[in-house]
């Protein structure tokens, strides 16, 4: 079985893929684990800077520094 990259708590930013200007840069926290999509693993991930909460595919994440 394939491990998952993170856990609640973990704090990731955005990197790669296409430019969302809905989506702020940022250090975001990860809230909840999603189950499993055909693209991988998901997370629900809440920005530090407002209160919106996002899912964001595991691809799309990397750890904060």
């Amino acid at each position: 079985m394939v491990a998952r990259r993170f856990s609640e708590g973990d704090r990731v930013v955005i990197v790669g893929g296409e430019v969302n200007k809905h989506i702020s840069p940022g250090v975001y926290t990860i809230v909840r684990l999603m189950p499993l999509t055909g693209r991988g693993f998901q997370y629900r991930v809440k920005a530090a800077l407002d209160t919106h909460e996002r899912v964001l595919d595991e691809y799309r994440l990397a750890p904060a520094r």
